[in-house]
């Protein structure tokens, strides 16, 4: 929760702050250790906590840096608060330190690593928090990190590599239909212009772009206008469809991409489940805990496997059933099953169908590329060859 205070420094100023803390105590604490007391404490205004923590203190926060230097101090023999006293030290944001702070004074206060993590949610996602759980049961909380860090950055590969590839086609799309825009919108009209003033007799297919273009002139305030509300109008159903989960299933109903967005949701769910199970969670627990990573469709076939597998079911089997298997990673779950080494197998059906999954992003791109580079041209050329098809008439009458 956010608290605005009013604080007085030791040379009687008055200055305004606002921070994130449990509760009045908390924020009080923190202003103390500021060197700072607190004239005034109340909850923040207006102001919306995940929002300000994503905001102001998102540029700023990495969970990856965080535990990337956590396990470097971890690694080196530091114990776990000698480890965030010296980050707490050295950070210079406010806001991270924040957060560093409250997570020391967490631990001073007899509380579990993992219990004064989950009190900062917003911060730590409960994936992250059970992972430090299960470590907490072991003592081996470096392999834990080490197995976190690693698992960040195979899925933020694929994720990277899969934004890569859209880059450079959105890029061609938004300048070619900007030219093509720009051709209809501002040189048609004044091609229009001319030719009408000659009273020549055009062809058809510019004589139909000469009506749009005298259209388009007449009516120019009316019809950006109108891009203007169609783009806003865009904008605001892709977040609807965001927030809703719903890009996923828009994606399956598309032909060709319907399979590899399963592929893509099987290997998350496979790499999540698998460094989960290496961690020491128990497989209820494990599902459990990707259950709010996945689609709402995948979140409702792993809940049903869930209840099916408390009942004795074997993973493989229930997952089988909900169609959360290809044949492939069925006979790796099933090995994985009669071995005991169940999350071994789950990271390398992963591992499998992540490098499928970048093969063919390379096919697609290698050849989505060239057509939109083509149709682009298609259009702007025939804009263009419609354009002077009156003046190549002209120039033949004349000779």
């Amino acid at each position: 929760m956010h608290y605005d205070v009013r604080a007085l420094s030791p040379d009687h100023l008055i200055s305004h702050l606002t921070l994130e803390a449990r509760d009045e105590q908390d924020a009080r604490r923190q202003v103390e250790l500021k060197g700072l007391f607190a004239a005034e404490i109340r909850p923040a205004a207006g102001l919306s906590a995940r929002r300000l923590s994503r905001g102001r203190l998102g540029r700023h926060w990495s969970l990856i840096l965080f535990s990337q230097e956590l396990l470097a101090l971890l690694t080196a023999g530091l114990s776990i608060v000698e480890g965030l006293e010296a980050l707490a030290e050295k950070e210079a944001n406010d806001g991270v330190r924040g957060i560093l702070e409250r997570l020391l004074a967490g631990l001073r206060d007899g509380k579990r690593f993992s219990a004064v993590l989950a009190e900062q949610p917003y911060h730590f996602p409960t994936l992250y928090v059970g992972i430090v759980r299960a470590a907490e049961g072991t003592s081996d909380l470096p392999r834990s990190l080490s197995r976190y860090l690693d698992y960040r950055k195979r899925v933020d590969g694929v994720r990277n590599k899969i934004i890569s590839a859209t880059i450079y086609p959105a890029f061609l799309a938004v300048v070619g239909g900007g030219v093509s825009f720009f051709l209809i919108g501002y040189v048609v009209p004044k091609f229009a212009q001319v030719y009408q003033e000659t009273g020549r007799s055009l062809p058809l297919a510019s004589r139909l772009l000469m009506q749009w273009g005298r259209f388009a002139g007449a009516n120019s305030l009316a019809l950006l206008c109108g891009v203007a509300a169609f783009i806003a109008l865009m904008v605001l159903g892709t977040r609807a469809i965001l927030a809703r989960g719903g890009v996923t299933r828009l994606l399956t109903m598309v032909p060709g991409l319907g399979e590899r967005v399963r592929i893509y949701e099987l290997s998350r769910l496979y790499l999540t489940l698998g460094m989960l199970l290496e961690g020491g969670i128990t497989v209820i627990g494990a599902l459990d805990g990707v259950l709010t990573m996945m689609s709402p469709a995948m979140a409702a076939s792993l809940g049903r496997a869930s209840a099916v597998i408390q009942g004795g079911t074997p993973l493989s089997e229930a997952f089988e059933a909900e169609g959360l298997t290809t044949p492939i990673s069925l006979r790796m779950l099933r090995v994985g099953e009669r071995s005991g080494e169940l999350g071994t197998m789950l990271t390398r059906s992963a591992e499998f169908y992540d490098g499928e999954i970048g093969r063919w992003i390379d096919r697609f791109t290698k050849l989505f590329e060239p057509m939109l580079m083509a149709a682009i041209g298609i259009v702007v050329g025939a804009i263009v060859v419609l354009l002077y098809m009156p003046i190549f008439d002209l120039a033949d009458s004349l000779s």
